[in-house]
């Protein structure tokens, strides 16, 4: 027995009326099944039976969402002449006044459920902050800001610590090197990035790092600085294995009174000033670009943090 021709199969949905009631707000809307009856002001189980035929005959396309279907117009993904008979059809499959009340009671759905958003975030704004971090943990901001890196780039983690930020940055980039003088770090970074192919995870010394003349284009150092006696020699290693135009990033404290990191953070410095890391920055071949004090966030107990931004020079224009 030979099939149905689809241009009769497609005719043939469209004769009963409430289907064409039914594709005429799916093509302005997703919509659930209880958003469906509420617009056409019909039962749910006529409305699920035409859905059925709809979604069978090509006209719309469900997705499951939690416990709910959703049902959207599959126009895009319609062979042209189907598209072609929906454009003739969907302005005379109902009376006037039938898609009049239709189209009325569709922007009351619509008007619900985005009303639906505003009352959220009204009563969560005071804590969306907590909320997002609870949910989504404290670093989404990061892992989003990390995507806008070159594919190509090579980046030092200069004092890498536990991985952290190698952990944020390996996906975005070519490779990470990853540099600390800390065994036990060094030990808790392999752990943490053991599923990293591409994080290259090295010991040694800030000072003379193990990492060959211009071979990274980004160098970044996440609160090092105050570990070291000589901060300034630092930023001439990095600059020695950054590539001309390469790029650093520098996080870390602004001056402060906390003498008791000395002794319970191991700090040798006592933060810095934005004139002591741009002259450190300038003498070592680096052009700072820019430099921003982060906003205290409300559950922080340390000092007030800064990040900068530099360029490398040139070798001839470094001292």
């Amino acid at each position: 027995m030979n099939a149905t021709p689809p241009m009769i199969a497609w005719m043939q949905s469209l004769s009963e009326p409430t289907r064409g009631r039914i594709l005429r707000v799916l093509e302005r809307s997703e919509l659930s099944v209880a958003e469906l009856c509420s617009v056409l002001q019909l039962p749910q189980s006529t409305v699920s039976r035409h859905l059925k035929v709809l979604v069978d005959d090509g006209w719309s396309a469900a997705r499951r969402e939690g416990t709910s279907n959703w049902y959207r117009m599959s126009l895009a993904e319609m062979p042209s002449p189907q598209k072609k008979l929906w454009n003739v059809a969907k302005n005379h499959c109902l009376p006037e006044s039938t898609a009049e009340q239709d189209d009325a009671r569709l922007e009351q759905v619509l008007d619900m459920r985005r009303s639906k958003t505003q009352t959220f975030f009204s009563t969560a704004a005071g804590r969306w902050d907590r909320l997002r971090s609870d949910l989504f943990g404290s670093r989404l901001d990061a892992w989003a800001i990390a995507a806008a890196l070159d594919r190509s780039w090579v980046v030092g983690d200069l004092g890498c610590g536990t991985g952290t930020i190698s952990q944020t940055l390996c996906p975005w980039v070519r490779q990470v090197i990853a540099v600390d003088a800390s065994g036990a770090m060094i030990q808790s970074a392999r752990k943490r990035l053991k599923d990293a192919s591409n994080v290259d995870i090295r010991k040694g010394e800030l000072t003379s790092l193990p990492i060959e003349d211009e071979a990274l284009d980004l160098a970044i150092m996440g609160l090092v600085l105050p570990y070291l006696a000589e901060p300034d020699r630092v930023f001439r290693e990095a600059a020695r294995a950054t590539c001309l135009d390469g790029r650093l990033i520098v996080l870390d404290m602004l001056a402060h009174d906390r003498s008791e990191y000395r002794e319970e953070l191991g700090h040798q410095w006592l933060g810095f000033s934005p004139g002591q890391i741009s002259q450190w920055l300038s003498s070592a071949g680096w052009e700072l670009e820019n430099m921003v004090t982060l906003p205290i966030e409300p559950d922080a107990k340390g000092t007030p943090i800064f990040v900068a931004t530099a360029k490398r020079l040139a070798k001839r224009t470094i001292d």
